[in-house]
């Protein structure tokens, strides 16, 4: 079957394939949305005893306004990927920001810990339709060194959103403007989400839709399905004490994933058109980048976690006390981005290897401060944070550079679920070591940097894979 491309509405002919129609407006306003999306997912960790007290929430509500975000991002990111391809990723990207917004608005305002849940849930599907539209719109409508950089300037965002969640959210609940205490955490989003997308037709090119193409039903179905069965497993196992049900879901997240990928197959040997075009996966760069992007992601989310409670649990640290060491982390992920590109064009698929190394003699630099005062994590805090910069920064340009234009949303989409896979799954995989340490929460931390130290280490090898250039 062929896919004619047609403008989105309200596009001029021929505005689709214009590359110059990007500027820096045109990534300001794509890096806002996918920093307000990103810190959600982090932030609301700093927030959880307030929303608690203020709310009268349970374990498993709290729970729940955590794990209902990640579970509707991780379940969407493919499906919103191939809308983008579809439809426009301009129109999705709107509709995605204009979703969330509303969404963190109702987070805001929520009255009971049900209200809260549901809107988080909300907001989770509406960062899945946004965040691959980022990356395809970026890969299209930049092009030679533009496209580099603006690829840097993504993991650049990406990164900060994650480092300083937990400063940004301690400093707005400290504040507490008019009395909003963890409110604030979602409000910020409203007055930030109204105005990027007041400027998203005026800033960013419209590009293709397809034309004559279907939504594949049966597999967004299917990978719907399988992605809820194994993440959700993975976000609840360890705190409910892996009972048999998340064994179970865990084997039919394999049963419906690979009746997914048969059925991919076959509607592509028909001329149809798939969710995920199996034609990426024979594309090295993509097939083991993909693979490197979730290796690489099982020691991101889990570092920021365990830090996170070794610092307040285990140094008596408030939220914003160790949100404030987190800037350690950040000047080095700062640092490091802003030279990403440059050490990248000298050493190619080598900057993730060297990122990744980096990053492991950081969390070395750690264990050996843990017995010493606070300052003494600083060190090792911006040495991690430098190797995440090298890693993150240029990961998705040397994943996505030999994707084509028409399947650079769906493609962003794959990217994007592997690494919210390899979030969760680290998290899970660390927590067993973490809580099934002996000893107290500093030994615990100790014991969990070691798995981070093998998840770097295999990045290093797996960027072996990569095409060299």
């Amino acid at each position: 079957m062929s896919h004619t491309a047609i403008p989105e509405a309200g596009s001029r002919p021929g505005e689709a394939a214009r590359p110059h129609a990007a500027s820096t407006g045109t990534l300001l306003v794509l890096l806002t949305g996918i920093f307000i999306t990103t810190l959600d997912f982090f932030i609301v960790n700093v927030a959880i005893p307030d929303i608690q007290a203020d709310l009268g929430a349970g374990t498993t509500a709290i729970q729940w306004v955590v794990a209902g975000f990640g579970l509707a991002l991780g379940g969407g990111l493919i499906t919103g990927g191939r809308l983008g391809d579809l439809f426009g990723r301009r129109r999705m990207y709107a509709l995605g920001l204009a979703v969330f917004t509303a969404a963190s608005l109702a987070c805001g305002v929520a009255p009971s810990p049900g209200t809260l849940i549901a809107a988080r849930v909300v907001q989770g599907i509406a960062a899945a339709l946004l965040m691959p539209q980022v990356l395809g719109i970026i890969n299209a409508a930049f092009t030679g060194e533009r496209r580099t950089r603006a690829f840097t300037a993504y993991g650049l965002a990406l990164g900060l959103g994650g480092v300083f969640g937990q400063l940004i959210g301690g400093a707005l609940i400290q504040a507490d403007a008019l009395g909003s205490g963890w409110r604030s955490i979602f409000l910020i989003n409203v007055p930030v989400g109204a105005v990027t997308l007041a400027l998203v037709r005026r800033t960013v090119p419209s590009q293709a839709a397809a034309r004559n193409t279907r939504l594949d039903a049966a597999g967004t179905v299917l990978v719907t399905l399988g992605l809820v069965a194994l993440v959700l497993p993975l976000i609840e196992g360890r705190r409910l004490g892996w009972p048999a049900w998340t064994w179970e879901s865990l084997a039919a997240a394999a049963v419906l994933l690979a009746a997914f990928a048969v059925h991919q197959r076959r509607l592509d040997r028909r001329g149809g058109a798939p969710l995920v075009a199996p034609a990426l996966f024979r594309e090295p760069a993509f097939r083991v980048g993909s693979g490197l992007a979730l290796v690489y992601t099982l020691a991101m989310a889990s570092f920021f976690l365990y830090l996170a409670l070794y610092l307040q649990q285990g140094r008596g640290l408030s939220a914003l006390e160790s949100g404030l060491l987190f800037v350690a982390l950040g000047a080095g992920y700062l640092a490091a981005s802003t030279r990403a590109t440059a050490v990248a064009a000298r050493l190619g698929r080598q900057v993730l290897a060297l990122g990744a190394l980096i990053q492991a003699a950081g969390c070395l630099l750690l264990m050996d401060a843990l017995g010493h005062g606070i300052a003494w994590l600083i060190p090792g805090l911006a040495l991690a944070g430098a190797g995440m910069g090298f890693v993150v920064a240029p990961l998705s340009a040397l994943v996505l550079s030999g994707v084509t234009d028409r399947h650079a949303a769906s493609a962003s989409g794959v990217l994007a679920t592997a690494q919210q896979v390899g979030n969760a799954l680290g998290v899970a995989v660390v927590g067993i070591v973490f809580y099934g340490a002996a000893g107290g929460v500093p030994d615990a931390f100790r014991a969990s940097l070691v798995p981070l130290i093998a998840f770097c280490a295999a990045t290093a090898a797996l960027a072996q894979l990569l095409p060299r250039r």
